[in-house]
């Protein structure tokens, strides 16, 4: 899915973006402030202690002791789960912004400068491109090492070409304007033409692909976690967890059931909020259904 193209037939002073009416912002980012706040909140409303174990409970279903059930060690399924929220957001989050970042600054600059900054910036986008999201970020981690950082910017590289070739194309509409040809033709300079012009026009497409990219980054720090790349046991990890419940799945599936679908929701309430904002902020959509 890629964002909207920005709206650049008048200045971003002048111009008025609708108010996000459609049901799909409101369910996405529902379901993603749920879930923020419960993983800040985790120390606070986990009814145990993730990493204690209580060997007489092993693989026990829900219940009124432990609600979503325990697993083979006896640790309580929904005190894991809350934690194992912050550690998949905290390092998702980490990741888009690092590609924002550096790749959104790349893609702007190859836009405004053009010339060989241009021509190189991109050829090596296109390099980054022709490995597939998983093998690039396995391979990230391979050499830097598992753990929660490393995964966190293994997932950045990946998505550091997406959000440059994003930004690039609108960058290069933006600085063809009119608007933006007047201010360089009454003197204004290279940095007030960047904040005052170029950035504003493209906060809606910026904010677009960073929660549909959460969605995905979610996803990849899972199957990283899976695998045994990503956070480090004891720390808890919804992938780690539905890894270590793989093997019990006869005997207690509830670990696999429930981590399982906090992957899914997690995922699935960025990708609503990022469709929802392409809706509303998509100026060819506006008033449309």
């Amino acid at each position: 899915m890629t964002a909207p193209l920005p709206e650049t037939l008048a200045p971003p002073s002048r111009r008025r973006i609708a108010a996000p009416r459609h049901p799909l912002v409101w369910i996405g980012g529902a379901l993603v402030l749920l879930q923020v706040a419960a993983a800040l909140l985790a120390p606070w409303i986990a009814p145990d202690d993730p990493l204690a174990q209580h060997v007489i409970r092993r693989m026990k279903g829900p219940s009124a002791a432990a609600w979503l059930g325990t697993d083979q060690f006896g640790r309580d399924v929904l005190s894991r789960i809350l934690y194992g929220y912050r550690a998949s957001l905290a390092a998702s989050a980490s990741a888009v912004l690092l590609a924002l970042v550096i790749g959104g600054s790349l893609g702007v600059a190859a836009a405004l400068r053009g010339g060989w900054l241009d021509r190189a910036g991109m050829r090596l986008m296109d390099i980054l491109f022709a490995f597939p999201i998983i093998l690039l970020a396995i391979g990230i981690v391979a050499m830097l090492g598992p753990g929660a950082t490393t995964t966190a910017l293994a997932i950045g590289v990946v998505y550091i070409p997406v959000f440059a070739r994003l930004l690039r194309g609108p960058a290069l509409v933006v600085a063809g304007s009119q608007y933006v040809l007047g201010a360089r033709a009454i003197g204004a300079g290279e940095g007030r033409v960047l904040l005052r012009h170029v950035l504003p026009n493209l906060a809606s497409v910026i904010l677009v692909q960073a929660s549909l990219s959460l969605s995905t980054a979610i996803l990849v720090e899972a199957s990283l976690s899976f695998l045994g790349l990503g956070t480090q046991p004891p720390t808890p990890s919804l992938g780690r967890m539905l890894a270590e419940a793989r093997g019990y799945l006869l005997l207690s599936p509830w670990d696999s059931i429930f981590s399982g679908l906090a992957i899914l929701l997690a995922s699935f309430g960025f990708n609503l909020l990022g469709d929802g904002l392409r809706d509303a902020l998509d100026p060819r959509l506006r008033g449309a259904g």
